[in-house]
């Protein structure tokens, strides 16, 4: 049963693109910014920032939060067997991308919800990090807030959202390193040798995909080009900015890559973001998982009938052990490969 929300504090947000003539428009239905015009070129980007404002000047503490999807009658996605679970931050798309909404779900109605991706809090709430002077006999830092493994699940669940849904697996992948490789000023280098590991480099074609994705794109030259990294802006800083400290998020990167790395040589982006993907859905010191089909489909970018055939050819050539889809709940459980037996080597430094 769901808690009853403090009066006048809304937790569900839409936003809405509407094309004109000299460039799109944001229209809110909660706030005065209707009309607002936005640049062609970050146009999403302003999007999210705005719904990632609301959001955090509306919080609530979690025994106070409800399901708005429920209080709705569950009229955002298809009818399923109830609500149920905890309660979490929810952001879908509608109409193409045009119509955006940020909203408190359950996980049954966010699992029914089509194009439709959990925000994980610490994006939105997490304290940022003071900045401090410190001298040489300072202490070592300690890691704060979630392990490596599960930042990247939560940037997974994200990006899933984030980028169109025809985006390919290589460019997720480079998504994926530079949202967690990223500085205080949005701005991400990232190594040439972490492309050379994930066997991508040089990438042209997933580049230029993130670019007209208007996911990320290239700042002035300022300096003689650097052949050791690729240099990239992440325009989509709305709901990046309250992400923990970098160190924590290198972290977080060099495990994915380790991840996607498992994967024999010579193999496709695709098997190495789905056992990436699967892995970081497996809890630690374990090789079995489960979680919905769709949702992991969602997150490699492919519908479920193309994730559930190409489970079948990661089986069939031992990148996991086995795979099956229960017939009620639609969960798919799946055993891994032992780790470590096709590593990539040292993983490159961020």
């Amino acid at each position: 049963m769901h808690g009853t929300a403090r009066p006048g504090v809304r937790r569900a947000w839409t936003v809405e693109l509407r094309p004109e003539p000299g460039g799109p428009i944001l229209v809110c239905q909660q706030c005065s910014h209707s009309g607002r015009p936005l640049s062609g070129t970050s146009a999403r980007s302003e999007l999210l920032a705005h719904l990632a404002g609301h959001a955090r000047r509306d919080l609530l503490p979690a025994h106070l939060r409800t399901c708005q999807c429920h209080e709705r009658g569950c009229s955002w996605h298809p009818r399923h067997r109830g609500c149920g679970g905890p309660i979490r931050l929810v952001l879908a798309r509608e109409r193409g991308g045009r119509l955006w909404r940020l909203a408190d779900m359950c996980t049954a109605c966010a699992a029914a919800t089509s194009q439709a991706a959990v925000v994980p809090d610490t994006l939105i709430n997490a304290p940022a990090a003071p900045s401090t002077h410190v001298g040489v006999g300072r202490k070592r830092r300690r890691p704060r807030g979630p392990n490596g493994q599960t930042r990247v699940r939560e940037m997974l669940s994200y990006l899933a959202s984030a980028l169109p849904a025809e985006t390919g697996p290589a460019a997720r992948l480079i998504a994926l390193q530079c949202a967690l490789r990223m500085n205080d000023s949005a701005q991400v280098r990232l190594p040439v040798g972490v492309l050379r590991s994930l066997r991508l480099e040089p990438a042209t074609n997933s580049w230029r995909e993130l670019h007209q994705a208007r996911w990320l794109y290239a700042p002035p030259p300022t300096s003689r080009a650097n052949a050791s990294a690729v240099v990239v802006q992440l325009p989509d800083v709305g709901l990046f900015a309250q992400c923990p400290a970098r160190p924590d998020r290198l972290v977080a990167a060099d495990w994915a890559l380790r991840a996607a790395c498992h994967v024999r040589t010579g193999c496709t982006p695709l098997p190495r973001l789905i056992t990436m993907c699967l892995t970081a859905h497996t809890a630690p010191e374990s090789i079995h998982g489960v979680m919905e089909v769709d949702r992991l489909a969602q997150e490699c970018g492919l519908t479920t009938t193309e994730f559930v055939h190409a489970l079948d050819r990661l089986a069939a050539a031992g990148q996991i052990g086995s795979w099956s889809v229960h017939s009620v709940s639609g969960d798919l459980h799946w055993t891994l490969t032992e780790q470590g037996e096709h590593g990539c080597g040292g993983a490159a430094r961020p």
